[in-house]
């Protein structure tokens, strides 16, 4: 446990006891998972696949009795975000954390268009329509609650060689940063969660190949002492350091070093093209 204890208390005693975690089942979802459930929170999870859902709510049954709800959905695809909402409707959900999405890496010009589209469909479309369902959904229910967007570091100029991505990611974060602002009159806090590169299952996606990197309890305990206390959060040293250092260089130039860095992340991709 890297978060105190006063803290969960405080999250439950203040939005309840019960919080949604989207993409679940790996990386920093499934950290969020297992520090709130040892916390006490009952949970609604969910992901792609279901057997790894059922798995992961019958582990946190075992180890802290949690009462958790698995509901197995692609959100690219409205229909299952529809479900998704419409099977939470009865629960008294506290705290959201809009953690599923996934990136891509390389020349814009190389990708996929149907990959990126779908991942604007993940990072954004899904992002928004439930970010718009749940705050009426609290607000209709006169209680309070927080809702946590996943941004990035990537969110704050544009990045060569993951041009869509960071894009994606600039969304949500203004997204955030503004209903920061709007939703805290209606008892609602929002959280823009902006780490740099995480070793989970997401750097395989977007084919990247990270040096130094944060793990996802580090990013999934920023996040948990960070909630209703700020707009934004920079999980670990290295994303503060980048980010500050950053802020009062010319745009045009953070581009420029953050297109470097890219580089060096997607460096074996053009090896792989390019052989020799």
């Amino acid at each position: 446990m890297i978060y105190k204890q006063k803290t969960m208390d405080h999250l439950k005693n203040k939005y309840g006891t019960w919080a949604l975690i989207t993409g679940a089942t790996s990386g920093i979802g499934r950290e969020l998972t297992l520090q709130m459930a040892e916390a006490g929170f009952n949970l609604v999870i969910t992901g792609r696949k279901r057997e790894s859902l059922n798995e992961l709510a019958t582990t946190l049954f075992d180890n802290h009795k949690t009462e958790t709800i698995p509901i197995a959905g692609d959100l690219s695809v409205d229909h299952d975000v529809q479900i998704l909402m419409n099977e939470t409707l009865h629960l008294p959900l506290g705290i959201i954390i809009l953690n599923a999405g996934f990136g891509t890496s390389g020349r814009f010009i190389d990708s996929s268009l149907e990959t990126e589209l779908n991942m604007l469909d993940v990072n954004c479309r899904a992002v928004l329509t439930l970010a718009y369902h749940f705050t009426n959904q609290i607000r209709s229910s006169n209680r309070k609650g927080a809702l946590v967007f996943l941004s990035s570091m990537v969110a704050f100029q544009g990045v060569p060689n993951a041009a869509h991505y960071a894009a994606t990611k600039a969304y949500v974060q203004s997204l955030g940063e503004a209903l920061a602002i709007e939703c805290k009159t209606i008892g609602i806090d929002v959280l823009c969660a902006a780490p740099g590169p995480v070793k989970t299952g997401f750097s395989e996606r977007a084919r990247m190949q990270m040096g130094k990197a944060l793990t996802p309890k580090t990013v999934a305990a920023s996040i948990i002492n960070t909630i209703g206390k700020r707009g934004t959060t920079l999980p670990g040293f290295l994303t503060k350091f980048l980010v500050y250092n950053l802020r009062m260089t010319p745009r045009w130039m953070k581009i420029r070093i953050m297109g470097r860095v890219m580089i060096g992340f997607t460096q074996h991709q053009h090896q792989t093209i390019n052989p020799g």
